[in-house]
Order: C-alpha cells, then sequence, then structure tokens
C-alpha cells in the first residue's frame, strides 16, 4: 500500500546532504570492488543497484553502499558523507596495481531522496536501476507504505519538498542500515541485519572480514541484532542503549535515528541490541540506565528466529 497520499511528509523530493557518492573507473574496477566488498560486483548487470558492506579485517563494518553500474567500467558507491573521505582514501590504499581510478563524485553527481510518485518508467522493484534524463534513477525497498528512489544526476524532477527528517524517518522505518561515523568499526553485518536486506553474499569469495562474517552466520553464535522502536527523546547513531535486567552495562547502540514527521516529538530508532533481551521483555532505556524507555516496533522484515 502507498500511504504516500495519507501522509503528505512522505511524498516528493529532497537533497541528500548527507549522502556522497564514490566513482570506481577503470577495466578492473569492477573486480576490485568485488575483493573489497561484502556483495557480489562481477554480476552486478547495467539494470541493478546492489546494498554492500564494506569491513574491516575484524569483520566490522566501515562503511555500507548502495552501489550500481554507469558503464562496464565504471561505478558508483553511495554512502554516508560524514565517513566518505576516510573510506576513499582506505579503499585507494589497496588498489595498488589494479586498474582502478577512485574519486569523490559527489559535488559532480548530487544525490536526491524521492519518496511517493515517480514516472512509470522509473524502477518498480528494489534494487533496480534505470537512466532517466541523463540521471541515475535507483529503486530502495519501500517504507512505512512509501516508495522510495535515490537520483543521482542534476536537474532533478519538479516534485514537491520534501524535508530531510522525513527521508531519514524513512530509512529508518526500512530498516535497512547506513553506517555512518558514528558507527564506524560497531557492527558486524548480521549486527544490523545488513544479510537479510540483501548486502552480503555468501558464495563470493573473500573480502575483508569475510571469514568473521560467515562464521556469525553459520556457527549460530549471533546473540544481536537490529530492531526498530519508537522514543519520546531524540537519539542518534552511536548512543547507547541499556537493559533493565543488566543494567550495568550496555546492551546495544543506536545504528540510525529520526524524529517521526507528525510533530508529535517522538523518534523512530534503528538500533543493535540484545536478542536476549528482546525476547525476555527487558526494558531498553535509550543513554542510560534511567534514559528514556524504547517501546519496540515491527520491522518490515522477519528476523530468522521469527520467519
Amino acid at each position: 500500500m502507498d500511504s504516500s497520499a495519507s501522509n503528505p511528509a512522505s511524498s516528493g523530493i529532497v537533497r541528500l546532504d548527507d549522502w556522497g557518492l564514490i566513482r570506481a573507473v577503470g577495466d578492473d574496477a569492477r573486480s576490485f570492488l568485488h575483493g573489497q566488498l561484502t556483495q557480489d560486483m562481477l554480476g552486478l548487470s547495467a539494470g541493478q543497484a546492489r546494498l554492500a558492506g564494506y569491513c574491516s579485517a575484524k569483520g566490522r563494518l566501515l562503511a555500507s553502499f548502495v552501489v550500481w553500474q554507469r558503464s562496464p567500467s565504471e561505478l558508483l558507491l553511495a554512502c554516508s558523507a560524514d565517513l566518505l573521505a576516510a573510506t576513499l582514501k582506505r579503499l585507494s590504499m589497496f588498489v595498488l596495481r589494479a586498474r582502478c581510478k577512485l574519486s569523490d563524485a559527489s559535488a559532480e553527481v548530487p544525490l536526491y531522496g524521492i519518496a511517493g510518485a515517480m514516472p512509470a518508467e522509473a524502477p518498480s522493484t528494489p534494487w533496480m536501476r534505470a537512466e532517466h534524463g541523463g540521471a541515475d534513477l535507483v529503486r530502495l525497498p519501500d517504507a512505512a507504505g512509501v516508495a522510495r528512489w535515490l537520483w543521482a544526476g542534476a536537474e532533478p524532477p519538479a516534485l514537491p519538498a520534501l524535508s530531510a527528517d522525513a527521508w531519514r524517518w524513512l530509512e529508518v522505518q526500512s530498516g535497512v542500515p547506513r553506517i555512518v561515523a558514528a558507527s564506524v568499526e560497531q557492527f558486524v553485518p548480521q549486527m544490523v541485519n545488513l544479510e537479510l536486506v540483501g548486502g552480503v553474499n555468501f558464495q563470493k569469495g573473500c573480502y575483508p572480514g569475510q571469514e568473521v562474517v560467515a562464521r556469525s552466520q553459520y556457527r549460530g553464535t549471533l546473540k544481536r541484532r537490529a530492531f526498530l522502536f519508537d522514543s519520546d527523546a531524540p537519539a542518534a547513531p552511536g548512543q547507547e542503549i541499556f537493559a533493565s535486567d543488566d543494567p550495568g552495562q550496555p546492551a546495544g547502540q543506536v545504528a540510525l535515528a529520526a524524529p517521526v514527521p507528525d510533530g508529535s516529538g517522538r523518534w523512530a530508532v534503528l538500533a543493535e541490541t540484545k536478542i536476549a533481551a528482546v525476547d525476555e521483555g527487558a526494558t531498553l532505556h535509550l543513554a542510560s540506565p534511567a534514559g528514556p524507555p524504547l517501546t519496540r516496533r515491527p520491522l518490515p522484515y522477519a528476523l530468522p528466529a521469527e520467519a
């Protein structure tokens, strides 16, 4: 169901100033990224986009990307702007003799978020990509019943303005994690459900941290997941979460947060926390054991234990 008609705050277009773009160009661009990211880049077609993570050797996420190709030798990687420079520097260290040039394309190719209705030729299936008016149009998963796209390029379509807070609220509601500077190296991909939303390919072969990610998947030792919550107080990535049954140590951490665009003052929170704390009905609190309580809300997809 498209809720944009009943929720005007969730329909329109906004410049994504907190996103940026890395460009990878060269005959080896695809194979280089294939060896660095959690996702299969060799099989990426012109009509597709893919979610991917970039991990440290310890399997902790350094960044997350939405990746698509503009040509067989040019790929674009959309990520959080506040970690782009550090991520670009680190990736560039490993190019070595590969025929691949990495650069910051944020100024040249501005990014917009579109929610609600788009022309009929826009991709209707999540993680599909189309060219439209000289720009790239990438379909993202729906959030709160609202269709979403990334528009990469100049001359965006003439649509009503959407607030940045409304876009971020939709991003939280989608349950798709985006690593930001405050959450760098905090999460193994499964801790923020990256593999559940298509961000990890377990058949693609080696990449930094691959053994840790695979071990977390197949040994059944995962004790943390990302959940959706409501809060009556503002929240921010990196904030700790505490559980009433073990207040002496943090039980989790906020991954993404945004104000609910209804003027209520409430906040939507996507947070990683201990599965046991949620399953056992502990009260979760933001920032401190006596902080604002968090109320769990359903994710738009099932967690493995709930499937």
